[in-house]
């Protein structure tokens, strides 16, 4: 097994070697942030959407411009508005007189990387408009269907702080994300390097392209490959598990959660545990990797009651219960 898993390094490091060279060229026009541009990079790797939530400022937008300047990918950004239709994000059919045929024109979401900026404020109608995009990596314009390319990704941002003209995501589009990360503020010292570099009356330049599409294509089918233990799987299982049934688990969580993970949260786990274990220059997935996208991939899976609420307990408060409390293998 030994020699197993050193071929499997050896193959992930020689995979993963455009990794130092996007962080670099990253990091000339992103100031900190390493936690969003780590997160942002194991939903590429691992074919997963991200949600991100912040307060204006913060990078979100710049940092996801960055990374599709960085792999030379084609990119669109759709700013959500309550007047928005779905035509607006998949594209719609033109009628011709002269020739009294349909045209079709496609929309903003075909693209590699898609900017779905502050989503909720967009009318339900438009949100379901993303779903087929997101789940099935397809869209459907009249009686077509036209597959995407490869690598697809949404990135969307919400605001957590303004709720006036707004819509909450439903249940099952917020599922659809792989992760859900909370972005904060940088430290003093990010801080002081964001005024030397950013405050000029001009933009900065934008981010050479250090890696091509085929080399994240290639990178995800190295990563399939990675070695998970059995107790890893076990461990993984557990967890989610734990989301639904805390007292099989002699957590006490009792009366605390309305509603726990669903089995994407498995399989996403999974994956982005894997991700994790790339970027890391490993063939193999240690519980650490788990334990370290394990909030960002369960937040927003676990609805807590009105009773937990009263007690000030939050989805976050009780998933990091369960990882304390569970037994790492």
């Amino acid at each position: 097994m030994s020699t197993g898993i050193t071929a499997l390094n050896e193959t992930v490091q020689k995979a993963g070697a455009f990794v130092p060279p996007l962080l670099a060229e990253m990091g000339r026009t992103i100031v900190g942030q390493t936690y969003l541009v780590e997160r942002l990079l194991i939903g590429l790797l691992a074919n997963g959407h991200v949600l991100l939530e912040g307060v204006p400022g913060l990078a979100k937008t710049l940092s996801v411009k960055s990374l599709a300047a960085c792999i030379n990918a084609r990119f669109s950004r759709l700013q959500f508005t309550p007047d928005m239709l779905p035509a607006d994000v998949v594209g719609t059919q033109i009628y011709s007189p002269q020739t009294g045929t349909f045209t079709t024109r496609k929309g903003p979401i075909f693209a590699n990387l898609v900017l779905a900026d502050e989503i909720n404020r967009a009318p339900a109608k438009v949100q379901s408009a993303l779903l087929e995009a997101m789940q099935e990596k397809q869209v459907t314009i009249g009686d077509q269907t036209f597959p995407l390319s490869e690598p697809f990704l949404v990135l969307a941002t919400q605001n957590p702080i303004e709720q006036e003209g707004t819509y909450p995501l439903p249940e099952a589009q917020v599922d659809r994300f792989m992760l859900k990360l909370r972005i904060t503020y940088p430290t003093r010292e990010e801080e002081r390097s964001i005024l030397e570099r950013m405050a000029r009356t001009h933009a900065i330049a934008s981010p050479a392209a250090v890696v091509q599409p085929e080399q994240i294509l290639q990178a995800r089918q190295v990563i399939n490959d990675i070695y998970m233990d059995d107790k890893v799987k076990d461990y993984i299982v557990d967890l989610v598990c734990a989301t639904r049934e805390p007292a099989r688990y002699n957590l006490a969580l009792q009366g605390m959660i309305q509603l726990g993970a669903s089995p994407r949260a498995t399989i996403y786990l999974t994956l982005a545990a894997k991700a994790h274990a790339f970027l890391r220059g490993r063939g193999y997935v240690t519980p650490q990797d788990v334990k370290s996208v394990g909030m960002d991939v369960l937040r927003h899976r676990v609805t807590v009651t009105y009773e937990a609420e009263a007690e000030e307990k939050t989805s976050e408060t009780i998933i990091q219960k369960i990882f304390d409390e569970l037994p790492v293998p």
